[in-house]
């Protein structure tokens, strides 16, 4: 999947206009990911500009951890990853944070190696994240202040080893495992410019990297023919589930003044078409189970193609989606807006153009239930009334969820399905939010740093 920082463009634009409905860390309360825990079709993990919500119950209630359990704050936005028992794993800043037990506790991975260890992954920043069909755990580093690698854990996020991609000056940004072959690994990153030894300058270059035994050996792509933006910047963003060769890769900013261009490789990253150019960035890029692929943009729409991804046509009145993904049974789940014209914080649809309501930020259940001395006990539980008061959550109307507390009435059941609820609406985001939005998303994707 594509990471894509313009959501905080977004979360400011929106908080400027409506500032009554900015959270702590001031931003905007937005879905901006969704995630599914392999084996169990039952489970929906949802990034938000709050925190990450966990629904066990197909999505009818939703409980929420925080930003300090998860161990950030601030604009910062995790990875997520889901293991297959049900272990959390989180990009941040300082390094990978993993949860064992559902959210009431996260540690951060090899904390507790010393410092010179050549797996140790504690206090780097970890900007990217992917899990192999057979249990690995690969992460990658972006950190300014180090060099960089890509490491790969076969103990679930225990230990970690690097895979041989040491740089001085190369930022690692995505990774992407083909679910089909356990040891093929798409790798990106962005090399900053630098001196060179005759006294010129090294312009930043992008890079492609690829390998086919688990990282002993790597191939760099040619990246022939690939458009970049002024800063070249690509993500792998996706392997065709049955093909290990067919992948996916956006090229950030290649279409100006605001789009990126999707390219679609069928040999294994050698040789790459674009298959995509898309007015506004590219937010998510799910590959269905059939090979169907879909884009969801920022403002500018969301795209579905063909079987073979080659080529694309506009979705049919989708939300405002500004994430997508398939779970294990097909069913796809997008993020919308939680007020107008959406009124889906999470929406389902099953092919693609007719999307149903699965949740609003009103339905909230509460904070993760986990003893004390937990740290979501002990932090997050002292936090939920802020948060209920802002969403007015009252909690799931009409399915097998206990209410918020036991003094807390649960509302009468309301037209529109499974714990539908009212809201105030947002209206138009308007020529300014708008304005802010486009012109402004790719200035703080590129300097997120």
């Amino acid at each position: 999947m594509t990471y894509n920082l313009a959501m905080r463009l977004f979360a400011i634009a929106v908080t400027l206009l409506y500032p009554a409905l900015a959270l702590a860390n001031g931003r905007a309360p937005l879905t901006n990911g969704v995630h599914f825990q392999p084996g169990d079709n039952h489970s929906l993990y949802v990034a938000t500009t709050f925190g990450l919500l966990v629904s066990h119950d197909d999505g009818c209630s939703f409980r929420w951890i925080c930003e300090q359990n998860i161990g950030y704050g601030g604009t910062f936005d995790p990875k997520y990853r889901i293991a297959t028992d049900g272990t959390i794993f989180a990009t941040t800043y300082t390094g990978l944070r993993v949860s064992r037990d559902g959210g009431c506790t996260f540690t951060t991975a090899t904390a507790d190696q010393p410092v010179n260890t050549p797996g140790r992954i504690a206090d780097t920043w970890i900007d990217a994240i992917d899990l192999g069909p057979t249990g690995e755990v690969w992460v990658a580093t972006a950190d300014g202040t180090k060099p960089n690698n890509i490491y790969r854990s076969t103990d679930g996020g225990v230990t970690f080893e690097p895979a041989g991609m040491l740089s001085q000056a190369i930022w690692w940004k995505s990774l992407a495992i083909a679910p089909s072959r356990a040891p093929r690994i798409y790798a990106s990153g962005y090399q900053v410019a630098g001196a060179l030894a005759d006294g010129g300058q090294m312009p930043p270059t992008a890079h492609l990297e690829i390998t086919d035994d688990g990282g002993a050996h790597w191939t760099e792509s040619p990246l022939a023919g690939v458009r970049f933006g002024s800063t070249p910047l690509v993500y792998a963003a996706g392997v065709e589930p049955g093909n290990p060769d067919v992948v996916f890769m956006s090229s950030i900013g290649a279409n100006p003044p605001s789009g990126d261009r999707l390219y679609r490789s069928a040999d294994a990253g050698m040789t790459w078409s674009e298959v995509l150019a898309t007015p506004q960035p590219i937010l998510d890029v799910a590959i269905e189970q059939a090979g169907t692929v879909l884009v969801a943009t920022l403002g500018g729409g969301s795209f579905q193609s063909s079987p073979s991804g080659t080529t694309f046509a506009p979705m049919t009145s989708p939300p405002q989606l500004a994430c997508i993904g398939q779970r294990g049974d097909g069913a796809l789940y997008g993020c919308g807006a939680n007020w107008d014209p959406d009124n889906k914080a999470i929406a389902k649809s099953t092919d693609g153009t007719t999307w149903s309501k699965v949740f609003r930020f009103v339905e909230l259940a509460g904070p993760v239930d986990c003893p004390a001395g937990t740290p979501q006990h002990d932090t997050c539980d002292s936090q939920w009334p802020a948060v209920q008061q802002q969403f007015g959550a009252t909690g799931p109307t009409t399915c097998n969820a206990e209410p918020i507390s036991d003094d807390t009435p649960v509302p009468p059941k309301k037209t529109g399905g499974c714990c539908d609820a009212g809201g105030a609406s947002l209206g138009q985001l308007g020529q300014l939010g708008l304005f802010a939005l486009v012109c402004g998303a790719r200035t703080l994707r590129r300097r997120r740093r």
